[in-house]
């Protein structure tokens, strides 16, 4: 069983980096002798699990390559969505201005319409944002005038309240120079009607709903979120109160939905089925999710059921086992062409690990998102490596650096609560000052001034 906190030495992926180390330069032959015989590079040698385990950037590029097979193997048509519903979506069609923007000459200031050279009599009536066109003015004429109000007619200039003064007979001076055309946004200055604005492929962030908005959208036409059922498996998990008797309290139930949320998915259920096969079986059998999200169960004891089912299934394991630490047990199994399943450690911080190896790139390409730009950041401290696999460490960014984080083992979430990203190390470790790649986590802000090195 692969629960979190629970039976963690039935999973491979809880050795510890020390103890891993020990068993290498205590038993030299046999590791050697996998990797040379079986291309194992792992202690378990041949027919071990390692033996089958994938390398970690293979892994994502599995990932992401079952996406784009599924989306052409069935499509996905597009949706139209409302504004307010569209946060997060990639855009199916190009944004093209539906009218003029602005789509009548405007102020871009409050202060005074006014035409011709000063000074100029005022009108007794001002022009306010909302309002029908107002009414023509002449040579030594203005009118107050708010942002975002319509010119009038024959208007030579904006004037601003901070440029003007009015004398004792209420007459309005400039009080510097008025240049013609000043502070008006002209009809047509953003884009004219049917110019494209955004291509396909864009995400709708906020400004890009406000750019909608303002030309002319109440919907977009978008690519659809990828479906996810989630299925925490464990019989000794709590949902509420604190741990007694050998239970827990499930930490990835939480978790996991806004996560998948985040990576841009539409969960739409998660379910508790416990260490029972025939529950897990139907789960899986009458889900018609795009991905299925499994949290334990993914190693090989008397209660781990994933692979038996997946099995019994006639499911295709495109990734059992990947060489990274923690979560060297998840897995990716293709269910139907258009339908595939994540299996993720117990553990929660291995969980994560293999949210961000596996559920990332998958989600990422059913949804049609860009991949965000790889980086690296030199790492402050030095970092322990595995001696054969990827390791994905907490850190926070400070500077021009990141700072791994102490709380970094399977079954914790200290480290990764308080951490903007994760830094990937590869075999052997990394020293102090080495550059490392980073994967950014969704909601990274930086700066919370939480730290636990």
């Amino acid at each position: 069983m692969a629960s979190p906190g629970t039976r963690a030495d039935a999973e491979p992926e809880d050795l510890d980096v020390e103890e891993a180390l020990a068993l290498v330069r205590e038993k030299p032959g046999p590791a050697h002798r996998g990797h040379d015989a079986h291309g194992s590079h792992g202690p378990h040698g041949a027919g071990g699990s390692h033996h089958r385990a994938t390398p970690w950037p293979e892994a994502r590029t599995t990932a992401e390559r079952a996406a784009r097979a599924a989306a052409r193997a069935v499509g996905h048509t597009p949706v139209s969505v409302p504004l307010d519903a569209a946060l997060g979506l990639t855009l199916a069609a190009p944004l093209a201005a539906l009218t003029d923007l602005p789509s009548f000459d405007t102020s871009a200031m409050d202060g005074w319409a006014v035409a011709g050279p000063g000074p100029w009599t005022v009108h007794d009536e001002g022009v306010l944002a909302g309002h029908a066109e107002p009414g023509r003015l002449t040579d030594g004429e203005a009118v107050r005038i708010a942002t975002g109000a319509r010119i009038p007619p024959d208007t030579t200039a904006v004037l601003r309240t901070e440029h003007g003064r009015t004398d004792e007979r209420g007459r309005l001076h400039p009080t510097r120079e008025v240049v013609h055309g000043q502070d008006i946004r002209p009809r047509g200055q953003e884009c004219r009607s049917g110019d494209q604005l955004l291509p396909v492929g864009t995400l709708a962030t906020p400004a890009v709903l406000g750019l909608a908005a303002a030309a002319g959208y109440d919907t977009l036409t978008a690519v659809p979120r990828p479906r996810v059922d989630v299925l925490v498996l464990g019989d000794e998990l709590l949902t509420e109160g604190l741990p007694h008797d050998g239970l827990i309290r499930d930490a990835l139930g939480p978790m996991l939905p806004p996560w998948l949320r985040a990576l841009g998915a539409e969960v739409r259920t998660v379910r508790r089925i416990g260490d029972d096969a025939k529950a897990l079986h139907r789960a899986v059998t009458t889900s018609d999710a795009d991905l299925i999200v499994t949290t334990g169960g993914t190693a090989a004891g008397p209660v781990d059921h994933v692979h038996p089912t997946l099995r019994r299934i006639g499911a295709e394991l495109l990734v059992d086992g990947v060489k990274v630490r923690p979560g060297h047990p998840m897995l990716l199994a293709r269910l139907k062409d258009d339908q595939h399943l994540v299996g993720l450690p117990g553990n929660p911080l291995a969980a994560v690990s293999g949210l961000l190896t596996l559920a990332e790139p998958l989600l990422r390409t059913l949804a049609a998102r860009p991949a965000p730009e790889p980086y690296t950041l030199a790492l402050r401290d030095a970092v322990h490596g595995h001696p054969y696999d990827t390791r994905l460490v907490p850190v926070v960014l400070r500077g021009e650096g990141a700072v791994p984080l102490r709380y970094n083992g399977p079954a914790m979430l200290r480290g990764i609560a308080a951490a903007d990203a994760l830094a990937v190390v590869p075999p052997g470790g990394a020293r102090s000052g080495q550059e490392a790649e980073l994967l950014d986590l969704p909601w990274a802000s930086g700066g919370i001034g939480v730290c636990f090195t």
